[in-house]
């Protein structure tokens, strides 16, 4: 509780631990951590500087994220079988839904304090699994799990709603390449840097053509945009 009352009260990063306070509910005692949370490695700061960034927390929170929300969907669901279960897991932890759910949760806000260039959606959802991350090291698997389902899925999250909305376009341009016997393939057609961020250009083949061409700031993302365009074209 002393350190709490310091980190509120008193750090120099006092602010930072109202605002956490706000979206959490607690004043986190390791505030260097959750600090960290918020820092992308595009950003030209005394953290990132020394390496330090929130790509390890990252990792960390996407993989509490995923079991938690596994274990949620298996109890929720108790008649359904493995393949909705997974994509219904995929619709939940896709960069696009974490996006937005970072934006309902004001880490926009967060965020905007520590980035020195332009603030992109992704940016959000790494610091959403990063914050996951932290949450995790500071109080646990268990009370973690209560503070995603409790905080984030029950208040931010219309999980019928998600049942019915399949925007998944690679797979949807899968499906349809399949049916009708025609290859799909992505290509990379180059990497460069945007706001000392890599940012990549994909390109929809079909059957050796080039169809739809899209970036973004992950091969995964630029692919979905890529199919979307192509199936927007091909008015599948």
């Amino acid at each position: 509780m002393i350190r709490e009352t310091y980190n509120y009260y008193l750090s120099k990063d006092k602010l930072l631990a109202k605002r956490l306070r706000q979206v959490l509910g607690f004043t986190p005692r390791r505030l260097g951590l959750f600090k960290l949370a918020f820092y992308h490695k595009s950003m030209n700061d005394e953290f990132t500087q020394n390496n330090q960034h929130n790509e390890r927390l990252e990792y960390l929170g996407d993989a509490i994220l995923s079991t938690i929300v596994a274990e949620y969907l298996f109890k929720k669901y108790p008649s359904q079988d493995e393949g909705f279960l997974t994509k219904m897991r995929s619709k939940i932890v896709k960069r696009k839904t974490l996006n937005t759910l970072a934006s309902q949760m004001g880490l926009d806000i967060i965020l905007s304090d520590y980035s020195q260039g332009r603030l992109s959606s992704s940016m959000l959802g790494n610091a959403f699994e990063a914050l996951i991350g932290a949450i995790y090291l500071e109080k646990g698997f268990d009370d973690t799990k209560e503070y995603v389902i409790g905080e984030i899925l029950l208040k931010h999250l219309d999980i019928h709603t998600l049942e019915n909305k399949d925007d998944n376009y690679k797979s949807i341009l899968l499906e349809w390449g399949q049916k009708n016997n025609v290859n799909i393939d992505y290509r990379l057609l180059s990497k460069y840097k945007m706001d000392k961020r890599d940012r990549f250009k994909v390109a929809v083949m079909i059957d050796g053509d080039e169809v739809a061409i899209a970036d973004d700031y992950s091969k995964k993302s630029a692919e979905q945009s890529a199919s979307k365009s192509a199936i927007s074209k091909l008015k599948i």
